[in-house]
């Protein structure tokens, strides 16, 4: 029922705890001396009220009101503990993962465990674990007490006690396999929900909403029924646990009056075991009802665990890149990589993109064009062959220096909610306005963003309130306000309009004069000003060379050129 690893980890809570567990105890001990009070007024009856006994009584009542209220504060701090540092961790783990993290675990189940995973485990540190310690500690105090007044009674409330904890363990290894299960249904949910959310144009055009929404009812139901399994599990153990508490209670107040009536004890006595007896049960009781969130926390633990148990490089902070200042020089040499371990995406890829050198990746969609660029950024992790920046592996480079010295420009490079500024200040967190203005300005959008407001435009999510174009040179801006040695361009052109597309274009050839440029694209026009032109199929390079050089062979790059060519001409003709 306690997960010492768990223990472990968020070692700073324990203080938190004993603090709850201590005020707990010592509301115990004031509600003991609220009874007694009362019982020895009762006993007097129906002689007057005395006037100390007023203030004792309110004076363990104050007690027992301060002590309630930090031990709730305690609980509080323990949970607001718990998730500080586990959200901490988790995103520490994603962070030395790198890029590269969800090959092994899925975004939506890192959204998952980091707020309802984590939100479970609070309930576990800020009340179960509290909750479990004086449940063990309350009886043995109110067994020492009440002995003094009956020994008969007070062991028989003593041994009725861990009637409820053995119910509780005995659903504790049917709860522990329903609730993984509960989980791993969860977390499929929550991925074929964000999966079909993020696809819902797509699904809207192929009129394939109904038939997701149709498999989305299906894993809802399935959902809906293990969550029914959990909730009938909790109920029927919580009718049992009653069952016992306030049948244990009942019997001690049987004996109670028993002995009463046999003379053993006197009617100050009885009214104290009286009103005492439901105390032994009631911490139990309580903890019986937190054992099914602290189930749930622990299945939730369980794969936070595994997140932060993942495998991850090790790579020293400190492995630089050496000779970064001067330039960069990349080297791939017989580099190699299959996702599946059945069919290589890349086979045997091998060339240099020299310092300050203008290089071009060409071929069909679906040749492993991207996947090189994904092993660059350390993306893409299992490849085999020689990767090296200024001859060093690459494996053996930070991911922060990689990052740091390194961009990358995609397709789909992100933009984030909030002004121009912000987003640009993401390339050069020290740049000025001038510098962010400069670096609109060569990408033809100063224009534009002045218009709407300036650099403290406002941006939607994803910049949905910019063209395809407009995010494009967006994000081409950010990029040149970075100033990095090497610049990775990966279909940075595609599905923007024909303005846009030269524009960056014209950037880029522009940026190739001073930076070492590795240039990602299925359109060859783009490419022609390249100084080593690659083409790639099947994973492996087919042909290598200028683009004159190329054209002249006459093989498959030469075709794929003249085949667009004829089909762009054929576009403009059709346009007039």
């Amino acid at each position: 029922m306690i997960k010492t690893k768990l223990i472990k980890l968020l070692a700073d809570s324990k203080k938190y705890i004993a603090y709850n567990i201590f005020w707990q105890w010592a509301a115990l001990i004031s509600q003991i001396i609220i009874v007694y009070i009362i019982a020895n007024i009762i006993a007097k009856l129906p002689a007057p009220l005395n006037y100390m006994d007023v203030v004792k009584l309110l004076a363990a009542l104050a007690v027992r009101f301060v002590s309630d209220r930090l031990a709730s504060m305690a609980s509080y701090r323990a949970s607001v503990d718990v998730k500080r540092v586990l959200r901490e961790k988790i995103f520490d783990k994603l962070l030395r993962l790198g890029s590269s993290y969800n090959e092994q675990i899925a975004t939506s189940q890192v959204v998952q465990l980091a707020t309802e995973g984590v939100e479970q485990l609070e309930t576990y540190f800020g009340k179960y674990i509290p909750q479990l310690f004086y449940s063990l500690l309350a009886p043995v105090t109110l067994f020492a007490v009440l002995a003094f007044v009956s020994v008969k009674a007070a062991a028989v409330l003593l041994i009725c006690v861990p009637l409820i904890p053995v119910s509780i363990v005995a659903v504790q290894k049917f709860a522990k396999k329903l609730l993984n299960k509960y989980w791993g249904i969860y977390t499929e949910l929550g991925d074929s929900f964000l999966e079909n959310l993020q696809g819902l144009t797509t699904l809207k055009i192929y009129k394939a909403d109904e038939m997701k929404a149709g498999q989305m009812d299906e894993e809802a139901q399935r959902f809906r029924n293990v969550t029914m399994k959990v909730l009938t599990m909790q109920l029927n153990s919580t009718s049992v646990m009653d069952i016992m508490a306030y049948g244990g209670a009942a019997t001690g107040m049987v004996v109670a009056v028993s002995e009463y009536y046999t003379g053993n004890i006197d009617v100050a006595g009885a009214v104290m075991i009286v009103f005492l007896a439901a105390e032994f049960f009631l911490p139990l009781r309580l903890l019986g009802s937190f054992f099914h969130i602290a189930m749930n926390g622990m299945a939730a633990s369980d794969r936070i665990f595994e997140l932060l148990d993942m495998h991850e490089d090790d790579n020293s902070e400190t492995a630089v890149i050496n000779g970064a200042d001067e330039g960069i020089e990349i080297d791939i040499s017989n580099l190699s990589f299959s996702y599946d371990g059945e069919r290589n995406v890349l086979g045997n890829i091998s060339f240099e993109l020299k310092n300050g050198s203008f290089v071009s990746l060409v071929g069909e969609s679906g040749c492993g064009k991207s996947t090189i660029a994904g092993i660059l950024m350390k993306r893409v992790t299992g490849w085999k062959g020689s990767v090296t920046v200024n001859g060093q592996d690459i494996r053996n480079i930070s991911d922060i220096d990689i990052m740091k010295n390194i961009t990358l420009v995609s397709h789909d490079s992100y933009l984030f909610k909030g002004t121009v500024r912000d987003n640009l200040m993401m390339g050069s967190p020290m740049a000025s306005d001038d510098m962010m203005t400069a670096a609109l300005k060569r990408v033809n959008l100063a224009d534009f963003v002045e218009s709407e407001g300036g650099l403290d435009m406002q941006l939607n999510e994803r910049a949905s309130n910019l063209s395809g174009g407009q995010k494009q040179r967006l994000a081409m801006a950010r990029a040149l306000l970075k100033d990095s040695g090497v610049y990775i361009f990966d279909e940075a052109t595609s599905n923007i309009d024909i303005e846009s597309e030269e524009m960056i274009m014209s950037v880029i050839r522009e940026l190739a004069k001073t930076k070492s440029v590795l240039l990602i694209s299925h359109r060859l026009a783009n490419v022609v000003n390249s100084d080593d032109i690659y083409m790639l199929k099947d994973g492996v390079i087919v042909e290598s060379g200028t683009h004159d050089e190329l054209t002249a062979n006459k093989k498959a790059y030469a075709y794929m050129y003249e085949n667009q060519m004829k089909l762009e001409k054929y576009k403009e003709e059709a346009v007039l």
